[in-house]
């Protein structure tokens, strides 16, 4: 795609800046932002946005990136996607959650597999953590043919807010073409897993959690384990806290996810961990009534997936649409032309759970251009 070809997209505001770098990498096409946060006090970009524009630039070659001096107008001339081993620190005022689920999007389409080390904020309450999307989208892009030994997510330490200190290590292969999937029947539950996680605070929290969280979970079926994970000394991070993540598996390979986070160190009242716990167990059930075969966490990367893959149809069940999920095919529209088909399915049964949405798309036989030359 030669430079000037492709017409550049205009935008203003602030909101949804990862989908929009996202998927002007992936087209190719350059990207023009304006008024960012220009009325407010603090006018432009913050820093983990600016964090994620540097991460953006790591992973790619030859990409252009200019910001004004206010940092209210940004414009993004993407480069090629290049990959290979990497080191970023992440701002402390949100989640590494925050980066990787945008390096999940790029990862596959890199010219050389990515391995990158990304320092910051485990668990916080504000993005996914790194447990939840090591427990759901690595399963979600091994359905889509992208698998193989050196795709994972290692934590080495843990981080919590306010200070972070945790590292992790995301590894992904690199895929020519992508598999199309037809995943409609997400299938009955068999078994629930998780995570109890205490850092600095007293190894008793993470039991008294589970304790909670299975007094719940115990009256639907009876597989249910949930591992503690006390991180001592230096790979607990810089803050205390605890939390707690979960996950339903269905007979089909459908992973659904819920987890909640202690208030961070100084701010907000004191959480007991047994209400953590039984508060976590009934996000995961109203997970569970949303359903659908990707959990709300990564609607928008299945999507974005289908859209990519070879020129077939993809076809995913999936629960009520985030509205984050709503502007990501709106984006979607403009960056690659596709348009989804909608269909709003109401279950036939009352114990189904809530609406599901049928989505339906031809792949646009997008080509990793890195991979065609060997």
């Amino acid at each position: 795609m030669a430079g000037g070809a492709a017409p550049c997209l205009g935008y203003s505001g602030c909101n949804f800046l990862r989908q929009r770098l996202v998927l002007a990498t992936l087209s190719g096409r350059p990207l023009k932002i304006r008024k960012i946060r220009a009325k407010e006090e603090d006018p432009g970009l913050r820093d983990f946005e600016a964090s994620f524009i540097r991460l953006i630039d790591k992973v790619t070659n030859g990409s252009r990136i200019e910001i004004n001096q206010t940092g209210t107008s940004l414009y993004y001339q993407p480069g090629l996607l290049y990959g290979g081993s990497l080191e970023h620190d992440c701002s402390p005022s949100r989640s590494i959650g925050y980066y990787l689920e945008s390096l999940l999007c790029l990862a596959p389409f890199m010219k050389h597999p990515l391995k990158i080390v990304l320092r910051g904020v485990t668990n916080d309450q504000v993005d996914p953590s790194v447990d939840v999307l090591k427990a759901t989208a690595l399963p979600l892009l091994k359905k889509f043919g992208i698998d193989g030994e050196s795709l994972e997510i290692k934590i080495n330490r843990r981080g919590m807010p306010p200070k972070g200190g945790g590292e992790i290590v995301f590894s992904c292969p690199v895929r020519k073409v992508l598999q199309p999937i037809q995943f409609t029947d997400p299938g009955k539950i068999k078994r629930i897993r998780g995570t109890a996680y205490s850092v600095r605070v007293s190894p008793q929290m993470a039991n008294r959690m589970v304790e909670s969280a299975r007094s719940i979970l115990n009256k639907f079926l009876p597989d249910i384990y949930i591992y503690t994970d006390h991180m001592k000394g230096v790979s607990s991070g810089k803050s205390p806290g605890f939390g707690m993540c979960l996950t339903a598996e269905t007979v089909n390979g459908t992973i659904l996810s819920a987890e909640l986070a202690s208030n961070p160190q100084g701010q907000g009242a004191t959480v007991l961990p047994e209400e953590l716990g039984q508060n976590c167990a009934k996000l995961l059930l109203e997970e569970v009534y949303r359903g659908g075969c990707v959990d709300s966490t990564n609607q928008s990367l299945a999507l974005l997936l289908m859209t990519l893959g070879q020129r077939d149809v993809s076809k995913v069940l999936l629960g009520p649409l985030s509205p984050y999920t709503i502007e990501f095919l709106r984006h979607l529209r403009s960056f690659f032309q596709i348009m989804f088909k909608i269909e709003t399915k109401t279950p036939e049964e009352e114990h189904m759970g809530g609406e599901k949405v049928l989505m339906t798309c031809v792949g646009i036989g997008f080509s990793n251009l890195s991979k065609t030359i060997r």
